[in-house]
C-alpha cells in the first residue's frame, strides 16, 4: 500500500525497519500492530501489515519529542519489552487508505504518542539520531535552509554507499561508470546510485524500494533523450520503445557531467542502429501523411522535452472540437472545430480584450495570462480518476472541491472559453483508446456538487454513446482533413515561431516569463530561499515547451489515395477522396507506373556502358523517342550516341572550354549547351551545326533550364538571367533573338538552378551553401535559404514534383529538403561522402556519389538502403526518364552507363 506519492512534494524516503506500532501501552485496550516503520526527510510513515489499518504519516515538523527509552528503564526487568522502542509524540498526524480505500487523508489533532518497537533493537540508537537530524531540518522557518540542510543528510548517505556489484546481471560486465543521481516518477524523485557497464544500465535507490535494482539491457534501448528538469539541464530519459509516450526510466543527476557522460555512453552503444531523431526527421514523414497527427504530436511533445514522468511538463495536446451539444458530430463543418490559429485564451474575443487591456496597462515583465496551457494541476485535473494518489500527493491529501472537479466535457470547454484564468489545453489521453480516465470506476468519493448530485463518470457530449465512442470521435476529428489542414497553425503557437518574441504578442500568445525556457537562471540565485520558491512557484504554474521552429510551420500535404499506391512501403494515414479505378485518367495510371518504379528502385540493372569522352561528363540529355543521348563534357565536346548502335555518331566543339551542361528543345530540333568561356551554344541537329550563340555571362555558365519559351541561365559570375528566346527560321540562317527579362543578382558564383513544374519558382544554389527562392514571375526572392554549410553542388530535380518541397546537397555530406512556402527545414540525410547529381520523388532518392556508386536513400526513414556499383569516379550527371524505369548517368571516368529497372 505504501508509495513515494504518500511523501510531500521535494521529500525523499530514507529508510525502512520492520517494527511493531504500540497504542494506548500499558492499559487494558493496549493494541500492538506489526508492519514497516519508514524514515522519510520530512515525515515519519508507519505501513501496518494489515490492510485495513490505516498507514500513519507524522509530519515531522508537528513532533513535540522523538526518543527512545531511558537506559535504565530499557533494563528495568518489568518494561523489557520496550527494548527496540521508539517513543514519538505528535500534536498532528494523518491516516491514509483505511480499510484499503483511497480517499482523502484523516487528520488526528491533539497530543499523541505512538510508541514503536523495531524488531532490530541495536538500531535504535541510530534511527533516532536520524529522526533528530530531519526533525531540526523541518523546524528550520526557510524552504531554502530546508532544502539545503535535507540535501546535505541525503549526499552524506549516498557518499557513504555506493552501487552493490554483486547486482550485475553477469560476472564478466565491465564497468564503466557509477554516480549519484535519482529516478523521476511523477512528482516524486528516488535518490540513488546508477552504473553504466558494457551490457545494462542500471539504478540502485538507496532505499531499496520499489525493487533493490532496477535494470535496462542498453541492447533494448531504442531512443535517449537529454531532458530539461526543474529547468536544470539534468535530466536523462530512455526509451526501450517505440511507444513515445512512457520512457522505461527519467533519471535526474546532479550534475551535467555525469547526464552528459551516461548519455554518451548509452548513445555511443546504440548508435549502430539508432538514428537522433530531430524535429525535421519527423515533418516530412507527416506532411506526407506517413505518421498521424497524433504520431506527430507526440514527436513534437518528445523532442520539446514533454515527458510523462513530469507533470510541470507533461504532453500537451489541443482541444480540437468546439461542438459539445449536437447530437451527431459532423466532421465536414468548420463550424465544429476550434480555430487552432489561436492560444484558448484568445478564443473568447470579449475575455481576449480585458486581458489585452490589462497587458497594455501592466508593468515589466507583461503577461497577457496569468495560468498556464499544462500543469501538474490541470494534468490531474483529467487523470484524477486513475490517479487519485497523484492528486492527494500534490494537493497535501485532499481531493478538489467536488464542484471543481472534472465533471463534465462541454462544462471544462466552456470554461476554458468564458473563465477569466482557465486557459487549459488537453492531454494525449483524450486522442488515445483507454476511456478508464472518463469512468470512476475505483469508486472513489470525491463528493458531492451543489444541486447534491455525486461526482462519479464524465459527462459525455451527446454525440456520444459512451467514453470509448467519445475517444473514437475525438480521434477522428484530430486525423480529419480539416484539422491536417490547420493543425501547423496550433504546432506555430505552441512549439513554433509564435511562441516567443514580437510573434507571440501578435498572436496573444504571452505568458509568465518563468515559464519558458531561459526565462530564469538558478544558478545565478545565490539565496537558497529565493531559488526554492521561484522553483516551486515554476513547476506548480505549469512550462512552456522548448521552441522547436523558429519559421512558420509547412502545412500538411492531403493526398490522394490511389488504387496502386497502397503497393507502397509507406502505409498513407490520410485518404481524400479515394479514386476507384474505372475513373481513373490515363495521367493516374502514369502516376501509379511512376510510384511502381520508385517502389522497385533498386532493382536497377546495368544495361550498356561506353566510354565516350575524354574528360568526365558534365551533361546528358535525350530526344523524346529516346534513341539519341547528347552528353557534354569537360573535355569541351557535345556528342551524339545512339542508344541502338551504341555508336557516336556527332562530336562538335564550340571551344577550348569545358562544357557545364546541356538540353534538347522541345520538338528535338536544337540541342543547348553551357560553357565555362561565359557562352551559351545552340546547335541544330537537323543541319548538323552550330546555329547560334549567346555571350550571356562575364564568368562560366554552370546551368541552364528552359520552359515556355525561356532560357534560365546560372553563372559563376553570381547571377541568374532569364531570357526570352524567339527560335530563328530554321531553313534560312536567321538568328535566335534574345530578350533579357530578368537579372537575379547573387552574393556569389552560382553552381545551380531548378524550376518547379508550374514555372512559377526558381531556386538557385550558390558556392557558398545559399539556396535562393525567386518568384520568377515578378522576379522577386520569396525565401533566403542559409542551407548548406559549403558549396552546394547538385540539382537536378531540385523540386519534388508537388512544388512545395526543395531537395538540395553540398560538399557537407548532407541532404536536406527545404519546404519552399516557409523556408523550414523539413527532413536531412547525412551522407558519407558529397553526392553529385540525383533524382527523388519525394520519399526516395537516387543519388550518384562521389565514389561512382548509385545510391538509395529512404529519406522519411532517414537511411541509405541499397547501394549500386557503377562508375570507378564520381558519378557527375544523371538523367531519368519520365516512366523512371531508365537512368542514363554520366562519370568522371569519361563513361555513359544505361541503367534498366527490372522487375
Amino acid at each position: 500500500r505504501f508509495s513515494l506519492l504518500l511523501l510531500n512534494l521535494e521529500e525523499y524516503y530514507f529508510e525502512q525497519h520492520t517494527a511493531n506500532h504500540i497504542i494506548n501501552k500499558d492499559c487494558k485496550d493496549e493494541r500492538k500492530f506489526r508492519g514497516s516503520l519508514k524514515i522519510c526527510s520530512k515525515s515519519i510513515i508507519f505501513e501496518p501489515d494489515d490492510n485495513i489499518q490505516p498507514i500513519i504519516k507524522i509530519p515531522l515538523r508537528d513532533c513535540i519529542s522523538i526518543k527512545a527509552p531511558e537506559e535504565n528503564e530499557a533494563n528495568n526487568p518489568f518494561t523489557r519489552d520496550t527494548s527496540g522502542g521508539i517513543s514519538v509524540v505528535c500534536n498532528q498526524a494523518f491516516l491514509i487508505k483505511e480499510r484499503n480505500v483511497i480517499a482523502p487523508y484523516k487528520t488526528v489533532r491533539g497530543r499523541t504518542e505512538h510508541l514503536f518497537q523495531l524488531d532490530v533493537a541495536g538500531k535504535v540508537g541510530d534511527v533516532v539520531q536520524t529522526l533528530h537530524q530531519l526533525y531540526r531540518a523541518s523546524c528550520l522557518d526557510k524552504m531554502g535552509d530546508q532544502a539545503a540542510m535535507i540535501t546535505a543528510i541525503l549526499q552524506s548517505r549516498l557518499a557513504r554507499t555506493s552501487f552493490d556489484k554483486n547486482r550485475f546481471q553477469s560476472i564478466s560486465e565491465t564497468l564503466h561508470m557509477e554516480c549519484k543521481a535519482e529516478m523521476v516518477t511523477p512528482l516524486v524523485t528516488n535518490p540513488g546510485h546508477v552504473c553504466v557497464s558494457d551490457a545494462n544500465l542500471y539504478f540502485q535507490p538507496l532505499n531499496g524500494y520499489p525493487k533493490p535494482v532496477v535494470q535496462i539491457t542498453l541492447q533494448n534501448v531504442r531512443r535517449i533523450y537529454k531532458r530539461r528538469h526543474g529547468l536544470m539541464p539534468l535530466g536523462l530519459e530512455v526509451f526501450c520503445t517505440e511507444n513515445d509516450l512512457c520512457s522505461d526510466i527519467y533519471l535526474k543527476f546532479y550534475n551535467c557531467q555525469d547526464r552528459d557522460e551516461v548519455y554518451h555512453l548509452i548513445a555511443k552503444y546504440i548508435e549502430n542502429h539508432i538514428a537522433e531523431h530531430t524535429a525535421e526527421s519527423y515533418v516530412l514523414q507527416w506532411q506526407r501523411g506517413h505518421i498521424s497527427n497524433y504520431q506527430y504530436l507526440l514527436h513534437l511533445n518528445n523532442l520539446a522535452d514533454r515527458s510523462c514522468n513530469d507533470l510541470s511538463q507533461y504532453p500537451v495536446f489541443p482541444w480540437i472540437i468546439a461542438d459539445y451539444s449536437s447530437s451527431v458530430l459532423d466532421l465536414t463543418k468548420p463550424e465544429t472545430f476550434r480555430d487552432l490559429s489561436k492560444p484558448v485564451g484568445a478564443l473568447n474575443k470579449e475575455r481576449l480584450d480585458r486581458l489585452v487591456t490589462r497587458y497594455k496597462e501592466m508593468s515589466e515583465p507583461k503577461f497577457m495570462y496569468g495560468s498556464h496551457y499544462s500543469s501538474p494541476g490541470y494534468v490531474l485535473f483529467y487523470l484524477v480518476r486513475v490517479a487519485p494518489e497523484y492528486m492527494l500527493c500534490l494537493q497535501n491529501g485532499k481531493f478538489d472541491h467536488a464542484d471543481r472537479m472534472f465533471n463534465s466535457i462541454a462544462e471544462t470547454w466552456k470554461n476554458c472559453l468564458d473563465g477569466a484564468t482557465d486557459f487549459k489545453e488537453l492531454i494525449p489521453e483524450f486522442y488515445e483508446n483507454d476511456s478508464s480516465f472518463l469512468v470512476n470506476s475505483l469508486k472513489l468519493d470525491l463528493g458531492k456538487r451543489q444541486g447534491g448530485k455525486m461526482v462519479e463518470d464524465v459527462e459525455l457530449p451527446p454525440w456520444a454513446s459512451g467514453p470509448d465512442d467519445f475517444l473514437q470521435k475525438s480521434q477522428e476529428a484530430l486525423e480529419s482533413p480539416y484539422v491536417s489542414e490547420h493543425l501547423h497553425e496550433w504546432i506555430d503557437i505552441i512549439f513554433g515561431y509564435k511562441q516567443k518574441g514580437s510573434e507571440a504578442v501578435a498572436a496573444h500568445n504571452v505568458f509568465h516569463p518563468l515559464t519558458y525556457e531561459g526565462g530564469v537562471d538558478l544558478n545565478s540565485i545565490m539565496d537558497p530561499n529565493e531559488k526554492v520558491a521561484l522553483l516551486t512557484q515554476i513547476l506548480e504554474f505549469g512550462q512552456t515547451p522548448k521552441q522547436l521552429f523558429t519559421t512558420p510551420h509547412p502545412q500538411r500535404k492531403i493526398q490522394k489515395l490511389k488504387s496502386l499506391s497502397r503497393t507502397s512501403s509507406h502505409s498513407i494515414s490520410i485518404a481524400e477522396s479515394p479514386v476507384s479505378p474505372n475513373e481513373e485518367s490515363f495521367e493516374d495510371l502514369t502516376e501509379e507506373s511512376i510510384t511502381l518504379a520508385w517502389n522497385n528502385i533498386a532493382k536497377l540493372k546495368l544495361d550498356a556502358q561506353c566510354k565516350i569522352h575524354k574528360e568526365a561528363i558534365t551533361g546528358i540529355a535525350v530526344t523524346c523517342n529516346g534513341s539519341s543521348v547528347f552528353t557534354t563534357s569537360q573535355d569541351s565536346t557535345l556528342k551524339m550516341f545512339s542508344k541502338d548502335s551504341k555508336t557516336i555518331q556527332r562530336s562538335v566543339s564550340f571551344s577550348n572550354m569545358a562544357l557545364s551542361s546541356c538540353l534538347i528543345l522541345p520538338g528535338d530540333t536544337t540541342v543547348i549547351s553551357s560553357s565555362w568561356d561565359n557562352h551559351i551554344y545552340f546547335y541544330s541537329i537537323a543541319f548538323g551545326r552550330q546555329q547560334d550563340v549567346l555571350l550571356g555571362h562575364d564568368d562560366a555558365v554552370s546551368k541552364i533550364c528552359w520552359r515556355d519559351g525561356r532560357l534560365f541561365s546560372a553563372s559563376w559570375d553570381s547571377t541568374v538571367k532569364v531570357w526570352h528566346c524567339v527560335p530563328g527560321e530554321t531553313l534560312s540562317n536567321k538568328k535566335h533573338h534574345f530578350e533579357l527579362l530578368a537579372h537575379l543578382e547573387h552574393d556569389v558564383s552560382v553552381n545551380t538552378i531548378d524550376l518547379n513544374a508550374a514555372n512559377t519558382i526558381l531556386a538557385s544554389g550558390t558556392k557558398e551553401g545559399t539556396i535562393t527562392v525567386w518568384d520568377v514571375t515578378t522576379a522577386t526572392v520569396t525565401e533566403c535559404l542559409n542551407m548548406l554549410s559549403v558549396v552546394v553542388v547538385s540539382f537536378a530535380s531540385f523540386f519534388c514534383t508537388d512544388s512545395r518541397h526543395l531537395l538540395s546537397t553540398g560538399e557537407d555530406c548532407c541532404f536536406k529538403v527545404t519546404d519552399v512556402q516557409t523556408g523550414m527545414l523539413v527532413s536531412s540525410v547525412t551522407t558519407e561522402e558529397p553526392q553529385r547529381c540525383f533524382r527523388w520523388d519525394g520519399n526516395t532518392i537516387l543519388s550518384g556519389s562521389q565514389s561512382g556508386e548509385l545510391l538509395i536513400w529512404d529519406l522519411l526513414g532517414g537511411k541509405l538502403t541499397e547501394r549500386i556499383k557503377g562508375h570507378t569516379g564520381a558519378v557527375m550527371s544523371m538523367w531519368m526518364n519520365e516512366q523512371c524505369n531508365s537512368v542514363i548517368t554520366g562519370g568522371e571516368d569519361k563513361q555513359i552507363m544505361f541503367w534498366k529497372l527490372q522487375y
